[in-house]
């Protein structure tokens, strides 16, 4: 057997021994219950599905999570490598309001950068079943950023995590499990405050969160240009994308960045993107009304869900699913999010300036540090530039939790932990 062949074999071998460890976890748990939950078979509605994407349910997937549009993407790597979308599920409830989880307790979903592996798969959840996103990760660590079993699970009810229904998160499960088996080692979450379109780039000008929110823009730049996942690294505080290192170089999460490229191809197309996001975020700053920055909120919940506990039917939205029907909840088990009057709104950080509206995108391009260089192939910006994507600026080391506000109250209720330990 080829080397190739041979570290392919190893890995799969080592993939499915971990997929294996799914089923016998029901050993700590419910037994053939939990087993049965853990390894239910993928629809023919949804092999049929794959099949016309030219996809294969052992294909590696992606998850996309959009908080304001409590949405959760599926995409699959199609039989020739890139990224497609699989299917778009609508999220039954999350927690906390835009921006970052910061610490324990601040019932905040999280934003960012997570690579799922086999072992934080829960086949014994409380909340039917669960993937923990493994937050928090080096970026978050290097805030000092605290919190732990922040998960996507089932049971239409979150504590800091985005909560799916049961038959949704049972689909989701099915398509990570199979893709583990067929020798992906690790998936990607990317969780966005939002889709990155310069509409809502322009109507959160203001936020303060914007700096934290730019650089995540990055990655889902890379990500929609190229249609394969990003590699991410951390330094400086940041996330870094697709970054290619010099021999005896390494990243460190708090630590300046070394000097790295970025394809040439790659760079191009992101830095294209880029600057053209930015001159549209431009035009529509001066007629598109600001979205107003709340804190202590409650979270959401998607307008199908919402529209089924109001006893009402949002016939567009469900239509927009490709669904006749609201995926199945149990409408007396589902706490929807409090009116903004409801929640006790919390103060700003001491020290954290008040929230301004950002400044059109800069007529000039920042200064760059002397030790990081431009990626191959990519000219550095000139003067009327807007692109800002592979600058090192001093500037751009400001704290991304400038601003946020912490959640002051609980909103009246207990942390939800179960067995896994949910929320927190």
């Amino acid at each position: 057997m080829s080397r190739p062949l041979a570290i392919l074999s190893r890995v799969r071998l080592a993939a499915l021994a971990a997929v294996a460890a799914l089923a016998l976890a029901a050993c700590n748990g419910q037994g053939n219950d939990v087993s049965a939950k853990a390894n239910q078979p993928l629809s023919p509605k949804m092999i049929s599905l794959m099949s016309e994407k030219d996809m294969a349910p052992q294909n590696p997937i992606l998850i996309r999570v959009f908080k304001e549009e409590a949405e959760l993407e599926v995409w699959k790597a199609k039989n020739d490598g890139s990224y497609a979308l699989l299917k778009t599920y609508p999220i039954c409830r999350w927690s906390g309001e835009l921006g970052p989880k910061v610490k324990i307790g601040d019932r905040q979903a999280p934003e960012g950068f997570y690579m799922i592996t086999p072992g934080l798969m829960n086949p014994n959840s409380s909340y039917y079943l669960s993937i923990n996103t493994g937050f928090p990760n080096a970026f978050d660590k290097s805030w000092g950023r605290t919190g732990e079993f922040l998960m996507i699970h089932g049971d239409c009810s979150s504590a800091g995590c985005y909560a799916m229904t049961d038959e949704q998160i049972a689909e989701i499960f099915a398509l990570a499990r199979e893709a583990f088996a067929g020798g992906q080692r690790a998936f990607q979450i990317q969780a966005m405050p939002f889709r990155m379109t310069p509409q809502n780039l322009a109507r959160h000008r203001n936020n303060p969160n914007m700096a934290f929110w730019r650089n995540l823009k990055q990655g889902y730049d890379h990500f929609e240009v190229t249609k394969h996942e990003p590699k991410v690294n951390v330094c400086n505080r940041q996330y870094v994308f697709d970054a290619q290192l010099q021999p005896g170089q390494a990243f460190n999460p708090s630590a300046p960045c070394p000097a790295y490229t970025v394809a040439p191809e790659i760079a191009s197309a992101v830095g294209a993107k880029e600057r053209s996001d930015n001159l549209k975020v431009a035009e529509l700053s001066s007629n598109t009304p600001l979205a107003p920055v709340r804190t202590g909120r409650d979270g959401g919940m998607n307008p199908v869900f919402l529209a089924k506990l109001n006893g009402e039917d949002n016939a567009p939205a469900r239509m927009a699913y490709g669904q006749d029907n609201v995926p199945a909840f149990d409408p007396a088990n589902v706490r929807p999010p409090k009116a903004d009057g409801e929640v006790v709104a919390a103060p700003v950080r001491p020290g954290a300036p008040a929230a301004t509206p950002a400044p059109a995108p800069v007529a000039s391009a920042p200064a760059r540090a002397a030790s990081t260089p431009y990626p191959n192939g990519t000219a550095a910006p000139t003067a009327g530039s807007t692109s800002s994507l592979y600058t090192r600026a001093t500037t751009q080391t400001a704290s991304a939790d400038t601003g946020v506000a912490q959640a002051s109250a609980l909103m009246g209720a207990a942390p939800i932990v179960g067995s896994g330990g949910f929320g927190n």
